[in-house]
């Protein structure tokens, strides 16, 4: 199940660049993802759960997690269309270093010198992806730098909702969020969302709908059922391989082309994110 998950997020860069790259424009594509996602979510949690009831004292922090999410999901999906899946995907390495910085800086983990030493090899990592990246300077600086907004915010999220998750289950808390997520996708994108018609082919309904369904729903099932069966430790080790995994299907699946520099910065984040050793709560992974 693990393995399984980690695939399905590492597919989802090469899935979504490929849709945004042949007919549907970014935020016409990520409002309706949402929206339909969303649908789903609230039809688990009613079936598994037959409520939706949460605490009113709860709905301020859902309601800062969809904003976040909303930061998240522009940034990712922007930095697909400046940059390619397998340079978006090494930036994203940065993850786990990130959410140990915010952790950290919400008093809940103390970082130790390791730690710090990781970050600053993690980021030296990204100025060598950023460095070694090909094509026009303008757009690989954009792209690079919206890669690490989606990182960062996503960080933000995870240690967001951390507190929800012992109040919630992941289906609720999705259907929340999710829902949420939308409404504010489709205001943010509604000159997009007006001017597309929508006329891709039935290769880019299929990757899509693969996105909808694979790296959306599947992988929350997978996830939380891992965890209940491994432990959040594991878990978290296999999460990390969604990075490079993600790299790698760039490389065989669009024909992105990975430089010498951006393999030593991959490379860095990687060795970053076995030095930092950060203990982490588990929450919901990368729902691109």
């Amino acid at each position: 199940m693990l393995l399984t998950t980690v695939c399905l997020w590492a597919l989802n860069f090469s899935a979504s660049k490929y849709v945004i790259t042949h007919g549907i424009t970014p935020l016409a594509y990520a409002a309706p993802r949402y929206a339909l996602a969303a649908a789903i979510f609230v039809g688990l949690t009613l079936l598994l759960e037959r409520s939706l009831r949460v605490e009113r004292r709860d709905l301020a922090l859902l309601a800062a997690a969809a904003v976040i999410l909303l930061l998240n999901q522009v940034g990712f999906i922007y930095s697909l269309h400046f940059a390619s899946a397998a340079t978006v995907a090494l930036v994203f390495g940065t993850l786990p270093i990130f959410t140990g910085v915010i952790a950290a800086a919400a008093g809940i983990e103390q970082p130790g010198g390791r730690f710090v030493a990781a970050a600053v090899v993690s980021f030296a990592g990204v100025a060598l992806v950023a460095a070694g990246s090909g094509g026009e300077m303008s757009a690989n600086v954009k792209g690079d730098a919206l890669a690490l907004l989606a990182s960062a915010t996503w960080a933000a999220y995870s240690v967001l909702v951390a507190p929800l998750m012992a109040r919630y289950s992941p289906f609720r808390i999705s259907a929340y969020v999710l829902s949420l997520t939308a409404v504010l996708l489709t205001l943010v994108g509604t000159q997009q969302i007006a001017d597309e018609d929508y006329h891709g082919s039935w290769k880019v309904w299929a990757v899509a709908a693969f996105s909808l369904l694979g790296p959306l729903v599947v992988t929350t099932v997978l996830w939380f059922t891992a965890i209940d069966r491994v432990g959040p430790s594991r878990a978290s080790i296999f999460a990390n391989l969604q990075f490079f995994l993600a790299a790698l299907f760039g490389v065989l699946l669009l024909s992105d082309s990975i430089t010498l520099v951006q393999v030593v910065g991959g490379a860095a984040i990687g060795a970053a994110i076995l030095l930092g050793g950060m203990r982490r709560t588990p929450v919901p992974q990368p729902v691109e």
